[in-house]
């Protein structure tokens, strides 16, 4: 029913590619070739040969994300130009192009796929004469490159470096889990290491107590990876290049086309307004930090590296509140086993552990039943270590859909993060943070399981506008800070003592502290990136162009040697270039269902999570977002609710 995970040979991977790419090649020219212009003896093939793909292929680039090695890279680096030149081909297949266009179909599901590869190919290039053909297929392969090349090289930057500390007075009045996971011995003598890896990197920042390593943690941070200034150039020239051979003024135009905004000035108006709302709140919440940090430690000067640290400080004095105090209450295992309770309870579903091969002894595979019958599986890889690169993802790899010869499939899905890791002496425990981290992930994988539509294409999360896909994400994770939902999973790891509702409500009233700063820094990254590719940038213009943004947006200076976009992975090495403005563009989306869904003392309205499961999930890509919504709820989003979430103003 379900693929195992396993790859038997590295060295062998690329041939093992290559082979199927050419079956796959023959394949497409006897559909290509034959008399048939029917969906199903067209289109349905398509889809399963893009899946038999998927199949093979996500293993390898998922094992390169989390078990990076030599291996993983040399088989992986080799794979993206079969890979890119394969993509290249089927995207500029006039033949099979012009056959699509000829196919009459009635399902609305068919209706979304027909009009969407014909809008991709357009978008491919396939209209184009032979030599802009030529050049669009290298522009792809190239970028595939440059993408893993950034990538790669924050990596290696992230693994390179480490700070030794060596007297204790400088870990003092850290959270002991944090100092337990940073001790070493080195030649007999107690040291503390840290690391750029974030969960090692932010327990520093926000809690050491040693400006100058604050300082020093933070430079090597912000200076990471500074060959990528070069990759970053390439990536923008050959964007703006494959925008303008398809006719558009620059890539963020090109980009739109398959988004929900549909105008460059929409989204541009809404980030400018909500940086608008979000100022007035933000000088204050930033006078008041320079004052207690002034009040506390004489600190006339607050820089970047100060700003978690005492954030953190006055949180505890404000609300006599901070990570520490929650930490021990959110061991991994309980909130996962929480959270997988609360989505059964939500959505009619029960998980059930799955004994089946995984890429690392930490991960944990579960099946997944809907109404008694088995629906997907999922698996958790949720722990930090050197061959995982940073952050936290949802990666799609099977895909509901019934096939070609009428078969069902059934999706699966890798949620990974990097928390803490279980030591000898303490299990993996999760910040607050963490545990939204978790909730958005597996909102993200539920929206790819969930997916009923019997079309590959439209199915899970495929076809879904990329600046709406962050809504099913940002939905559940705003239930993670409901009490009714935390105390289902809440519990000390020592004693087994339930979270109190004093320290539920703390977490509740802090949701929202600083949250202006937050938004600033959110619409400065959106407003960076989507006006990075309104034109052309290179060099020095791309720093001068986010420090003119951050006159409004950055209350605090950068320091010169800032260089944060060579760490910008979501555009450069992700899928956000001009799409960053999406997490609050999808905000609105989920703000709006959240409030419909919230109910204060159960923490979620069943009834109502029935109906964004049927209308919202079930369909993934089938119609446009907004259409699902107004089917839902018989309304359209109202981006006050933004708003209000964020109780601004």
């Amino acid at each position: 029913m379900f693929q195992n995970f396993h790859i038997d040979n590295l060295d062998n991977f690329p041939k093992e590619l290559d082979a199927l790419l050419n079956k796959q090649r023959s394949i497409i020219d006897k559909l290509t070739t034959s008399d048939d212009t029917s969906y199903d003896k067209v289109l349905k093939p398509l889809q399963d040969l893009d899946e038999e793909l998927g199949l093979f292929f996500t293993p390898l680039s998922h094992l390169n994300s989390v078990m990076n090695s030599d291996e993983t890279q040399k088989a992986y680096e080799e794979s993206l130009p079969l890979l890119s030149k394969f993509g290249s081909e089927m995207a500029q297949n006039e033949e099979l192009f012009k056959k699509i266009e000829k196919i009459k179909v009635d399902s609305e599901e068919a209706k979304t796929i027909v009009a969407h590869d014909i809008r991709d190919f357009v978008l491919s290039g396939v209209n184009l004469p032979e030599k802009e053909k030529k050049r669009m297929e290298e522009i792809s392969l190239k970028l595939s490159e440059l993408s893993n090349n950034f990538s790669q090289n924050l990596l290696d930057a992230t693994n390179a470096y480490e700070l030794i500390i060596e007297d204790a007075k400088d870990v003092e009045g850290m959270p002991q889990s944090d100092i337990d996971t940073a001790k070493e011995e080195v030649n007999g003598e107690t040291v503390y290491k840290f690391t750029l890896q974030i969960p090692s990197y932010l327990a520093y920042m926000t809690y050491g107590p040693n400006r100058e390593y604050r300082k020093e943690l933070s430079r090597a941070y912000s200076t990471r990876a500074p060959e990528n200034a070069e990759v970053i150039d390439q990536i923008l020239a050959l964007k703006n290049e494959k925008a303008k051979l398809l006719g558009f003024e620059s890539y963020a135009q090109y980009a739109l086309e398959t988004r929900d905004a549909s105008k460059e000035e929409d989204v541009l108006d809404f980030l400018n307004a909500l940086a608008d709302a979000a100022l007035p709140q933000a000088k204050n919440e930033l006078s008041e930090l320079k004052a207690f940090a002034q009040k506390t430690d004489g600190i006339t000067d607050l820089a970047g590296h100060d700003v978690a640290y005492y954030s953190e400080k006055l949180k505890k004095e404000k609300f006599d509140f901070d990570d520490t105090m929650t930490k021990p209450y959110f061991e991994q295992e309980k909130v996962l086993n929480g959270l997988l309770d609360i989505v059964s309870e939500l959505f009619g579903v029960t998980f059930k552990p799955a004994d089946v091969p995984t890429w690392h002894a930490c991960v944990k595979p579960f099946d997944i039943f809907d109404n008694g019958v088995l629906s997907g599986r999922i698996y958790f890889d949720l722990e930090a270590r050197k061959e995982k690169r940073g952050g936290a993802w949802m990666n799609d790899w099977e895909t509901h859909y019934v096939d070609s010869e009428g078969n069902t499939h059934l999706a699966s899905a890798f949620v990974v993060c990097n928390f803490s890791p279980t030591t000898d002496t303490t299990p993996s425990l999760l910040r607050h943070d963490d545990v939204v981290t978790l909730f958005h992930e597996m909102g993200h994988a539920i929206h790819h399981l969930f997916g009923k539509c019997k079309e590959r294409s439209v199915s899970g999360i495929n076809g879904v506008a990329w600046d709406v896909v962050e809504f099913p994400s940002q939905f559940l994770e705003n239930f993670a800070y409901e009490a009714a939902i935390l105390k289902r999973f809440g519990f000390h790891y020592e004693s087994g003592e339930p979270i109190s509702a004093e320290l539920m409500a703390k977490i509740k009233e802090t949701k929202n502290y600083q949250a202006a700063l937050g938004i600033l820094r959110q619409v400065e990254f959106s407003l960076f990136d989507f006006k990075l590719h309104q034109d052309l940038y290179q060099g020095g213009e791309v720093q001068a162009l986010l420090d003119s943004i951050r006159e409004k947006t950055s209350l605090l200076p950068a320091l010169k040697y800032n260089k944060f976009q060579h760490g910008f992975a979501h555009i450069f090495a992700g899928g956000y270039a001009a799409g960053y403005y999406s997490y609050k563009w999808a905000e609105v989306l989920s703000a709006d269902a959240f409030f419909e869904c919230l109910d204060e003392k159960d923490g979620f309205d069943k009834e109502k999570a029935k109906g964004y499961k049927e209308y919202i999930l079930a369909n993934g890509g089938a119609k446009e977002m907004s259409t699902l919504y107004q089917e839902w709820l018989g309304r359209k989003a109202d981006v006050k609710s933004l708003i209000k979430l964020y109780e601004i103003g």
